[in-house]
């Protein structure tokens, strides 16, 4: 049975969506990621998560191709830059991300990370847009326990849907603090990079014998091994970007795979939980 969560109003989302960040930037490349989110809706990855800073809204451009005429079959989340989310900005912010994405609401409104503008303003801005009916729910990305615990402090902070985070195998610090603390307050996570990208980490990881053997013995790729791991806990999604057909189809597989007990504690012996607060890591 496929992995689901209650998340933002919408019942049986999948815990694996669609992320969208480097789309965009090539023209060359437009028509392939058209083809790929739109066969992610066909394997029922619904979530597809975009921003107006990817390609500078060039991603939001590709999602808005591939949802022509099945707006209606997407859960669509997009960000907004920090500098954009006073109360007059955020409000010209989020319709042209509307414009750019040729539909007339979000489901999900992000900050997309913290900057100067006050947590009440932006609170604000996302109330007003809720009832302009632009956006459907609001939240945010790459806050620590920190910025949550003030968010939630404030006047209509409890509103706040979500929190984005990086979130992989190689870079659990959200374990120790910041995951438990959004679970008891029922506040789900959105695990970007869930792949870890590209470079020495991901090298590591793919690279990694104990996972390379359990694959193995799974019939599964390391890729579906770490998304399923990311989706282990409760209340995390998975945001995995995949610019091919093959890519996306391998990345819904992976909401089929179950983890043994042993797989996890072998697991935990190659990668280790923290054992202490360590700063929320963000790229």
């Amino acid at each position: 049975m496929r992995k689901t969560i209650e998340f933002a109003g919408e019942k049986n989302l999948p815990l694996i969506g669609q992320g969208t960040w480097y789309m965009g930037e090539k023209a060359a490349n437009r028509q392939q990621e058209v083809v790929a989110l739109q066969a992610g809706l066909d394997c029922g990855l619904s979530l597809i998560d975009t921003a107006e800073m990817y390609a500078e809204g060039g991603a939001e451009k590709v999602v808005g191709e591939a949802l022509k005429g099945r707006r209606h079959s997407a859960f669509l989340v997009s960000k907004v830059y920090p500098w954009n989310a006073g109360d007059v900005d955020a409000i010209e912010a989020c319709e042209r991300s509307l414009s750019r994405l040729k539909t007339d609401y979000l489901d999900l409104y992000l900050l997309h990370w913290r900057g100067n503008i006050p947590l009440e303003e932006t609170i604000r801005a996302m109330g007003s847009l809720q009832q302009q009916g632009k956006i459907r729910h609001w939240g945010v990305s790459n806050f620590d326990t920190e910025d949550m615990l003030e968010l939630w402090s404030e006047p209509g902070g409890q509103h706040c849907a979500t929190n984005q985070v990086l979130y992989h195998l190689a870079s659990r610090g959200i374990e120790y603090e910041l995951l438990p603390e959004c679970q008891q307050r029922q506040l789900p996570i959105m695990a970007y990079c869930p792949l870890a990208q590209a470079g020495r980490l991901r090298n590591t990881l793919f690279s990694e014998p104990v996972l390379l053997q359990i694959a193995q013995q799974k019939s599964i790729s390391v890729a579906q091994l770490l998304l399923a791991w990311v989706i282990r806990k409760e209340g995390v999604i998975a945001i995995p970007k995949a610019s091919s057909v093959a890519h996306v189809q391998e990345n819904a597989a992976a909401l089929d795979v179950q983890l043994s007990e042993n797989e996890l504690f072998l697991i935990n012996q190659a990668f280790p939980p923290p054992q202490h607060k360590v700063p929320l890591d963000v790229v």
